[in-house]
C-alpha cells in the first residue's frame, strides 16, 4: 500500500461554487517533493490539512475532522472506465491518492501511518457538492456518486510531518466494529435506518455524523 500523489490545489474562480467569490480549491493536483501535513484547526475557521492547499468554503469543508481526504486509485480507474475518460490523480479533489488501500471500506477510527511520521485516522466518508460536479462536468454527477457509494475517506491528523508520493501506508489499527466510511456516508445520505449503527465508533467518527446519528435513535425513542 502507497501513495500515488499527493495533490494540492489553488483558489481558482469557476461559475459553479456557491462560494461568495466564486472561488474552489476543488481542482487538486500532484506536487513534487515533501508535503506538510497537521492539523489545521476548527471547522469553519480552518482549511486543509495539507500546506499550501486551498479551501474556499470552510463552512462546508477543512478543519480537523476533515483535513485530509483520501481516494483510491482503483475508484478511479473504475470510474474511468464508466464514464469513458481518463480521470488524473487528484481530479476528485483529494489530496492523497493511493495504491492498494480499500479507502471507502476504510474503518472509522481507522489509523493509517503514512510514510515514516505521519498517522492520519479515517473520520467520514464524503458527500458530494455541486462544486465537485460542476468541476467533473458529469450531468447527474452528485446522484451517480451517491448511488456507487465509492465515496473516500475524510481523515484527521493524529501525528503530524511530511508525506511525498511514494510513501508506503500502513495499517496500525482497525477498530473492532463494522462502520465504514461507505456505510458511515450511506447512513447519512440515502439509508438513514442505518444511523444507529454509527454510534458504534464513537467519538472516532465526524462529529457531524455523531450528532445526527445521535438525533436520529433520540426521534425514534419518542
Amino acid at each position: 500500500m502507497k501513495l500515488l500523489s499527493v495533490n494540492v490545489g489553488q483558489a481558482r474562480p469557476v461559475p459553479y461554487t456557491s462560494h461568495p467569490d466564486g472561488l474552489t480549491g476543488i481542482d487538486k493536483r500532484p506536487v513534487e517533493g515533501p508535503v506538510m501535513v497537521s492539523a489545521p484547526g476548527p471547522k469553519g475557521t480552518a482549511g486543509s490539512g495539507l500546506a499550501g492547499d486551498a479551501v474556499c468554503d470552510l463552512k462546508h469543508h477543512g478543519g480537523d475532522d476533515q483535513a485530509v481526504y483520501a481516494f483510491a486509485r482503483e475508484d478511479l480507474d473504475d470510474w474511468e472506465h464508466e464514464l469513458g475518460r481518463t480521470l488524473a490523480n487528484g481530479c476528485f479533489g483529494e489530496n492523497i491518492t493511493t495504491d492498494g488501500l480499500d479507502v471507502s471500506g476504510a474503518l472509522i477510527g481507522e489509523r493509517w501511518r503514512i510514510g515514516p511520521a505521519v498517522v492520519l485516522q479515517v473520520t467520514s466518508g464524503r458527500i458530494p457538492c455541486r462544486t465537485f460536479q460542476g468541476h467533473l462536468g458529469e450531468p447527474g454527477w452528485v446522484r451517480r456518486f451517491t448511488r456507487k457509494a465509492a465515496t473516500g475517506a475524510y481523515l484527521r491528523v493524529i501525528e503530524p510531518g511530511e508525506i511525498r508520493a511514494g510513501d508506503a501506508v500502513e495499517i496500525l489499527h482497525r477498530p473492532g466494529h463494522g462502520v465504514t466510511a461507505a456505510m458511515e456516508f450511506r447512513a447519512t445520505t440515502t439509508e438513514r435506518e442505518l444511523l444507529p449503527q454509527l454510534l458504534a465508533a464513537g467519538d472516532d467518527l465526524h462529529p457531524e455524523a455523531l450528532a445526527a446519528a445521535r438525533k436520529y435513535v433520540a426521534e425514534q425513542a419518542r
